[in-house]
């Protein structure tokens, strides 16, 4: 049965390199990036940016389903840690709609910008510009675009409710809602525990949602980077799941509609194994 990958000064030499290779990668790109004009051509190129980062952290990535054609297309999935951001745009292209609290990031939010990222600001005396914004590019890009309803990286044990207020635009509209459900296993394919999901891999605030028995340490987004690249990495196993009819619903209705999609068959997938 697979483990974490026991740590010693090898692993933590080995996980150091890569961690040191990484940031010269980033910088060496930059000037790339800052060439590119804003688009497609810079979401595009994200596919290029993020692959390094999941070769030298030693993510696999593995994709089940086909997703979508048709546009304007939003994808809604469950969020487990910081990974999505870059396994995604690799197996499927696209960009993303992000929590506010990113853009002010130092380096990333500049590069999130340039890659067409949406940062919403979830204040409700925001809410109304920022959903507009949403649904004034969702509606334009030809290339799908990527949202994480629960709002916030959870402990991987569950999949929290989806915030019915991200959906607003999506009722009576021409945008097509495709759900997604991914988990993390172990590079061998076997099941990671909840304990070890919650230590190991997930990426979250303890004081941000009821993590139960299964908390995580407190570590910043590079620490958490570093620190999956010491344990050895891991698989996304993703699973593209059919379009749902959500015709004549409200937007509470679409949030409970995908959410009972997405957590059925996050479940099915934890308990399949």
């Amino acid at each position: 049965m697979a483990r974490i990958r026991r740590l010693n000064i090898f692993t933590g030499i080995s996980a150091s390199l890569r961690f040191g290779l990484f940031w010269l990668i980033v910088f060496l790109q930059l000037p790339v990036i800052v060439l590119l004009p804003r688009g497609r051509f810079s979401v595009a190129y994200m596919r290029v940016f993020m692959w390094f980062l999941v070769f030298l952290t030693g993510i696999r990535i593995r994709v089940h389903g086909t997703l979508s054609r048709h546009r304007p297309l939003l994808v809604v999935t469950n969020h487990i840690s910081l990974f999505e951001i870059a396994t995604y745009p690799i197996a499927f292209g696209g960009s993303f709609v992000a929590k506010k609290e990113i853009e002010s990031w130092p380096l990333v939010g500049w590069v999130a910008r340039k890659f067409g990222v949406i940062f919403v600001d979830r204040r409700p005396s925001h809410a109304a510009d920022a959903l507009k914004m949403v649904q004034e590019t969702v509606t334009k890009v030809k290339y799908p675009m990527f949202l994480f309803p629960e709002g916030t990286t959870t402990n991987g044990a569950y999949v929290k409710a989806f915030k019915s207020s991200l959906f607003n635009f999506v009722e009576n509209s021409d945008v097509m809602v495709q759900p997604m459900a991914m988990r993390y296993t172990f590079r061998d394919g076997t099941p990671i525990s909840d304990a070890d999901l919650a230590e190991h891999f997930a990426y979250f605030n303890n004081k941000d949602m009821e993590c139960g028995p299964y908390c995580s340490r407190e570590r910043s987004a590079f620490a958490q980077i570093f620190h999956v690249m010491l344990v050895g990495g891991f698989n996304v196993e993703i699973n593209v799941l059919p379009i749902p009819d959500l015709r004549g619903m409200d937007r509470k209705q679409i949030a409970t509609t995908l959410h009972e999609i997405v957590s059925q068959k996050y479940t099915e997938l934890k308990q399949g194994n």
